[in-house]
């Protein structure tokens, strides 16, 4: 994830795909109760333990860089698999100018569950990893590409199960509104620290630009957006981004308060944080859409982000499967709510 600026507020933030077994697993993941919609009627079961797999798949591939064989590589395998679960995908490619003057080859990929409903729900995450450790604690990692684990990995793998139990094969009952997945590529491609000239930061969300640019061009409508970046660590603090108090208020009040009945208040904390530059703004500001950031954001941190933000740390054994469950139930919750 991208952050270019951070500006605090006063007084306040499947199936298995492989053999591996995750490193961590919290009380949320082995303590199963089905959620129930307004009516009663048991809704679609979140696993973190299937998420987490998708999380790990993305990141056997490595660092998905712009322009590198492991963005072509992953971008093959989530087209497959979201295909796989009978949901409609669109790749949606692109080239961009980096703040260095690079051409920037990338996939915006759109997987619509329900298309044939009007009334539609975003939901999205970026899919690509930043190319630049210039975070990590070492000076002489700074110039070397991470896995993003869960700066980009958690909120697609979140994604991912969200398809997998929700599309075609394997849903029961579907909510009253459509929902389009849309994973941004090219999002953490932003100045980095260690470059002397101007930070600029229009040089972040280079996926979600276009997107959103085209989004507006097409007269594509969503009652509101979910975009989520940073969901599966192992001690995560989802404050209220302002920018998207700002946006839309009452689905921020809306999505924690689904957080809060389901069990995870102590995760999803009702104050606001700070504001932060990410995907969700060009969707605010380009397409129209009001849209909120669910961001592991804590400005009692010395960054505000967890210690593995933009570090060679950013790794699967950070990920924790029963974060990436209260994430994806509250989401799954959300849209039955609708």
């Amino acid at each position: 994830m991208n952050h270019a600026r951070i500006s605090f507020l006063c007084l306040s933030v499947f199936l298995c795909l492989s053999c591996s077994t995750p490193a961590k697993k919290n009380d949320a993941e082995s303590v199963t109760s089905p959620i129930k919609d307004k009516s009663g009627q048991q809704l679609p079961t979140f696993s973190g333990d299937s998420a987490w797999h998708y999380a790990e798949s993305q990141t056997l591939f490595g660092p998905r860089t712009p322009n590198s064989s492991a963005q072509k590589a992953c971008k093959k395998y989530l087209v497959t698999t979201l295909k796989q679960f009978g949901v409609k995908v669109i790749e949606q490619a692109f080239t961009v100018k980096g703040w260095d003057g690079k051409d920037l080859h990338g996939t915006n990929i759109i997987a619509s569950l329900y298309p044939e409903k009007k009334e539609r729900i975003l939901l999205c995450a970026h899919w690509d990893s930043r190319p630049w450790a210039d975070q990590d604690p070492n000076p002489a990692n700074h110039k070397k590409p991470l896995l993003g684990a869960n700066d980009g990995a958690s909120g697609v793998a979140v994604l991912m199960e969200i398809a997998r139990i929700m599309g075609k094969k394997g849903l029961s009952q579907a909510p009253s509104v459509g929902i389009d997945l849309v994973l941004f590529d090219v999002e953490d491609y932003g100045t980095p620290t260690w470059f002397d000239g101007v930070k600029d930061e229009s040089s972040w969300c280079l996926g979600s630009q276009h997107w959103s640019k085209e989004a507006s061009k097409n007269g594509y409508k969503a009652r509101y957006g979910i975009l989520l970046d940073m969901v599966g660590d192992q001690k995560p603090a989802f404050y209220w981004e302002s920018f998207s108090f700002e946006s839309a208020p009452t689905v921020v009040t809306k999505v924690w308060s689904v957080a809060s009945s389901l069990g995870y208040s102590t995760l999803f904390i009702p104050r606001e944080g700070g504001s932060i530059t990410d995907d969700h703004l060009p969707i605010q500001q380009l397409a129209g859409i009001p849209c909120i950031d669910i961001i592991d954001f804590d400005p009692a941190r010395p960054t505000g982000f967890p210690v593995s933000w933009h570090t060679l740390s950013d790794t699967m054994d950070n990920l924790d499967p029963g974060t990436l469950k209260a994430v994806g139930e509250t989401l799954v919750k959300v849209a039955y709510s609708e």
